[in-house]
């Protein structure tokens, strides 16, 4: 499937389950206040416009209206952040409805008492809402550095300590931009880094008009360079423009391949396989095959930008670095991305000596919220130990 097709497809089924959500609200609504036919029409007007602004997000930004595609996009997936919380907030109340009513059924009593008035289900939905996205709002602009420290007697004595600032899932385009980027870059600068990492998604889908954005990654001068892999929204952005502009801020791009830098360490870095394979993009490489090709007297890192563990890899990486996940970015996305990666945060042992961490990710994709995910930007510390025998 190409490109296009990929996006028609998506397009049509996210318009039919956005489009679903916003039914549901407005049935919820006209229960709650009922509502005559013209305040009914012009509710659906407004929610109608709603649910296209990502349509009209995109012809915006095809036809080259910079500055108002910015504004369709932030209000836009602001508000598809809002409806999000509404709709999951007033699904848990309409399960505890049917809990109350199935308890009823089976003890023959009447339990109305319990439920609330229509009206009041429909308002508590409704400020949950607007407090969680309002916080949600401010979190996801608050960077923060988490620090890692792993001792391993693959550093060179003479070398004593390598950092390693690893950044994720910045989403750069349309939402974050130079000023939320410079936040970013402030954390890493702070670090004074060896290596800086990529581990996917620097861009997001729009990515005209980024020239500023590679100018400040180009102000970081790391002395042994910068690194990055493609991630999934660089194959969904048009894979040639969005490893230009990686290139253009000052990162070396590993597809499938694997380097030593120095003497004192490996980096491997791999195509996120998911997105390449379905749009044909991909650079295959069997990912064993690639760590073997390595001195395993070095420490070894592999970026990828799924945390996904490859069988028989283990053995061939000291330390995986990934991001992907967000950690959902809010509930209930945290429950899935949980459900599908076993590590879907965090720095964890993998046993055998080789480690995995999950970076949450600096920026955000789609609503600008985070909510107990704060965005983060990862200093790993490699420090010399000798070996015990």
């Amino acid at each position: 499937m190409n490109r296009e097709a990929a996006v028609i497809l998506f397009m049509t089924i996210f318009l039919l389950l956005y489009g679903g959500v916003h039914y549901y609200i407005f049935l919820k609504a006209r229960a709650a206040f009922a509502f005559g036919v013209w305040p009914g029409v012009s509710l659906a007007l407004v929610m109608a416009i709603m649910i296209s602004m990502p349509v009209l997000t995109r012809f915006a930004v095809r036809y080259g209206f910079e500055s108002p595609a910015r504004l369709l996009a932030f209000v836009g997936y602001l508000w598809m952040g809002f409806v999000l919380l509404f709709f999951t907030c007033s699904l848990l109340i309409d399960l505890y409805r049917l809990l109350v009513y199935a308890a009823g059924l089976i003890l023959r009593r009447d339990f109305s008492q319990l439920i609330p008035s229509t009206r009041y289900l429909f308002f508590l939905p409704l400020l949950y809402s607007l407090f969680t996205a309002t916080y949600g709002y401010l979190e996801a602009k608050s960077v923060r550095a988490e620090r890692i420290t792993i001792k391993t007697s693959k550093i060179p004595r003479e070398t004593r300590k390598l950092t390693i600032a690893q950044i994720s899932d910045l989403h750069l385009g349309l939402i974050i931009r130079e000023s939320r980027l410079t936040r970013i870059l402030e954390e890493v600068k702070k670090a004074k880094p060896d290596i800086v990492v990529s581990t996917g998604d620097l861009v997001d889908e729009q990515i005209n008009h980024l020239a500023g954005c590679a100018e400040l990654f180009r102000e970081i001068r790391p002395r042994y360079g910068k690194f990055a892999v493609a991630g999934n929204h660089e194959f969904y952005a048009g894979l040639p423009h969005a490893l230009q502009f990686i290139q253009d801020a000052g990162f070396s791009v590993l597809r499938g391949e694997g380097i030593t830098i120095a003497g004192a360490i490996n980096i491997a870095g791999v195509d996120d396989d998911q997105a390449g394979k379905r749009l044909g993009l991909m650079k295959e490489v069997s990912e064993p095959w690639l760590l073997s090709r390595l001195p395993r007297e070095h420490f070894t890192i592999l970026l990828k930008h799924q945390p996904r563990v490859e069988k028989g890899s283990t053995d061939l990486f000291d330390l995986q670095l990934s991001g992907h996940t967000h950690k959902g970015q809010f509930f209930p996305f945290n429950i899935f991305t949980h459900y599908i990666y076993p590590v879907d945060s965090g720095f964890v042992n993998l046993g055998n000596n080789a480690y995995l961490n999950v970076n949450r990710g600096a920026g955000t994709w789609g609503p600008p919220i985070r909510l107990l995910s704060p965005p983060e930007v990862t200093i790993i510390e490699l420090i010399h130990e000798d070996k015990q025998e």
